[in-house]
């Protein structure tokens, strides 16, 4: 209860005008902006202006978001009441909490610099490397923004603070709810607010819009997948995509997909996928030898790898694999599943077919060495690093229907690459792998068998796909400065 009264207190801050009004189906607050920004600090405005003077009255909320912020409000007590409890039982989500609630630590800010603040939100871990390489470039384009930057998950937390250490603010993303929005960006005070890939957050940005502050969506991704779900709530997406000041695409596809579901067609931009920018550079080896060393590998293994394979996949890749034992059996496997808590239902899958396995973290220093044929990986973030040791690697998600995994991180290791047909995640890459004749795509799981047979039996023709990927991998640069010059045009710096 005292976070939900810090809370409350914050978000309706007796300094703003309390003008209390009922219109239908809310109720508001008329803020007066300048005074209600002078409680966190005395950081000069950049870009940030009085929602005088960008948005309409609070009387004049638009239907949609009255609706989104009466559901949000009545589920919002309830829900939190049963997220207490789930939390005092179990433990999970306790730390940083008032984070979550909006309620971010001004100390964290302290040592931002004067110049335009851009928060950039960052769900989970492929997001956190696409900030990465963003704010790389912004630092290019822009070196005097001071940058924010938000997560999610708290995997998405410890590598946004092993990446950029003490030098950029980490936080949580606050609650979709106008209570939480509305106290984070008080707080955070940003110029800029940066949504990656396709994160529309409908209090997020209203509440941003009306503060004057300046929101894009930075590369923008909306899978053929996903599309006929948005467009079925089109009337309700529209609303709030009029309120993003931009949208920075990563291709054409993309574009057109927002821009079926109600982006302004004057505001998107195409700019590629920044994602690709951090593997765009010849990797560490030093990663491969410190993995090799782990594993207890040396170059003469021959090795397959499966990353971030789903539910069904599994079984057809240990099929696979078993065909492969039978003409070279010193073939290893290892599996690296998307979701980890499905380690113990793999396990079962290499038992069932007579082989035995051992877990990621029962191997390495000061633990057991490698001795099984399949290896399952129950720890996160060290798939690029496990496609260093492969020969093969096959990218997960592709023969269940669900979008594919990045084919570039193994190819830009030099490895042949299969994947199965769906890839609407990864067209581009996809595509680029294809035109250069550096990737195999695989239709059913006994085409995977054939497949993977022949590049073991004509190892030449592996390593020709390998350098071909390569090759492909290397020229993926750019993106990431189109986006930051975006985001630096927002904030007024270019």
């Amino acid at each position: 209860m005292p976070l939900l009264i810090d809370l409350l207190r914050e978000a309706d801050n007796p300094k703003f005008d309390q003008e209390s009004h009922v219109n239908g189906y809310f109720f508001y607050y008329q803020i007066n902006c300048q005074e209600s920004l002078k409680k966190f600090d005395a950081r000069p405005l950049h870009g940030l202006t009085c929602r005088h003077s960008r948005q309409k009255e609070y009387g004049e909320m638009d239907f949609w978001y009255a609706i989104y912020t009466c559901v949000t409000g009545a589920l919002f007590p309830g829900l939190f009441a049963f997220f207490l409890i789930y939390t005092g039982i179990t433990g999970r989500y306790r730390r940083h909490l008032r984070e979550r609630l909006g309620l971010i630590p001004l100390k964290a800010l302290q040592g931002m610099g004067p110049g335009p603040r851009i928060w950039i939100h960052a769900v989970s871990l492929g997001e956190v490397r696409v900030a990465e390489s963003i704010i790389n470039a912004l630092r290019q384009v822009a070196p005097e923004c001071a940058v924010v930057v938000s997560t999610t998950t708290e995997h998405g937390r410890i590598l946004a603070e092993a990446l950029f250490k003490n030098h950029i603010p980490v936080v949580y993303s606050p609650i979709d709810f106008l209570g939480c929005v509305r106290t984070a960006l008080r707080r955070v005070r940003p110029d800029v607010m940066v949504f990656l890939e396709t994160e529309i957050w409908p209090a997020w940005i209203s509440e941003a819009r009306r503060l004057g502050i300046r929101t894009a969506l930075i590369n923008g991704r909306v899978s053929p997948r996903s599309i006929n779900g948005y467009l079925k709530f089109r009337p309700f997406f529209k609303g709030f995509l009029h309120k993003v000041d931009a949208f920075s695409m990563i291709s054409r596809e993309d574009a057109a997909r927002i821009r079926s579901m109600g982006a302004l067609p004057h505001r998107i931009a195409i700019n590629g996928n920044a994602k690709y920018e951090i593997l765009a550079h010849v990797p560490d080896p030093y990663l491969e030898t410190d993995m090799r060393q782990t594993l207890a590998l040396d170059p003469s293994h021959t090795v397959i790898v499966a990353g971030s394979t789903r539910h069904g996949e599994e079984e057809m890749i240990l099929d696979a694999y078993v065909k492969c034992l039978d003409a070279f059996p010193d073939t290893i496997l290892i599996i690296v599943p998307r979701h980890i808590d499905r380690t113990s239902d793999i396990s079962k899958m290499v038992r069932h077919r007579g082989l035995t396995c051992q877990l990621r973290t029962g191997i390495g220093k000061d633990k057991a060495e490698r001795t099984a044929k399949v290896v399952i990986f129950n720890t996160f973030g060290e798939l690029f690093k496990v496609y260093s040791v492969a020969t093969i690697v096959f990218c997960g998600g592709s023969l269940a229907p669900l979008g594919g995994q990045n084919p570039l991180e193994p190819a830009v290791w030099g490895k042949p690459v299969l994947y199965g047909p769906s890839m609407e995640d990864f067209s581009d890459a996809k595509a680029l792998l294809e035109s250069a004749r550096a990737a195999i795509p695989v239709a059913t799981p006994e085409e995977l068998s054939e497949k993977l047979l022949r590049l073991l039996n004509h190892p030449q023709e592996a390593l020709a796909f390998g350098r071909r990927a390569r090759e492909a991998a290397l020229k993926t640069r750019g993106a990431a400065l189109g986006h930051a010059k975006l985001i630096a045009k927002l904030a007024g710096k270019s």
